[in-house]
């Protein structure tokens, strides 16, 4: 559970720090949230993620855009069946491509552009009860760490962008390419310089 939980999820906190960095108005509305629930000067804990809906907002909409796991499990199905019109033989070893379902734009409204609105106030949860949306998979094998792995996101995020002003080094450009594998990564690491937010010593001890 610990790994399910805390190892990929550094992956997708550094993509929702970068399209933060690339969405300036959506970075300054989840520091204002911030301001507002935790306050100027004080340090983030976890007794204020339950108060943060636009940070958690923002996480689903990079979990949706950037999901941890892009192809699930394989499943195997006992018996011949059909799903959306293909036809499914016993013993076919099927993947389920949730990068591209998150992408679809049957499903989703301007499926490329990160829009964390369209979180807030919404149905969708990690739950897996919807396959429009299932960042840690569904059923039987969906992922034991999705509780964990919420805490640390919205934590670990809360206190990167409350504690600081994020900028590219000069001459450099941010980059949102992902490097497909078993997990989902940035084809270039997240290169930012943070500059101190608040002046709570004991946030930068």
């Amino acid at each position: 559970m610990i790994v399910a939980g805390a190892g990929p999820t550094s992956h997708a906190m550094e993509f929702g720090l970068a399209e933060m960095m690339n969405n300036p108005m959506v970075m300054e509305r989840a520091q204002q949230e911030l301001e507002v629930v935790v306050g100027a000067n004080n340090m983030v804990d976890e007794s204020h993620i339950h108060q943060l809906p636009y940070l958690k907002a923002i996480i689903k909409e990079t979990l949706r855009l950037h999901p941890i796991v892009p192809l699930l499990a394989p499943r195997c199905p006992s018996k011949s069946c059909i799903v959306g019109g293909y036809s499914i033989p016993k013993g076919a070893r099927v993947c389920v491509n949730v990068w591209a379902i998150h992408r679809d734009p049957f499903i989703w409204e301007n499926p490329l552009k990160f829009d964390p609105e369209r979180f807030m106030g919404s149905k969708w949860d990690f739950n897996g009860n919807d396959f429009k949306y299932f960042p840690f998979g569904s059923g039987r094998r969906i992922c034991v760490g999705i509780e964990l792995a919420e805490r640390i996101l919205v934590l670990f995020l809360a206190s990167l962008v409350h504690g600081f002003e994020w900028s590219v080094p000069v001459g450099e450009k941010l980059n949102l390419e992902e490097k497909f594998g078993i997990g989902l990564k940035k084809k270039k690491p997240l290169m930012a310089i943070p500059t101190p937010r608040i002046f709570n010593k004991s946030f930068y001890e």
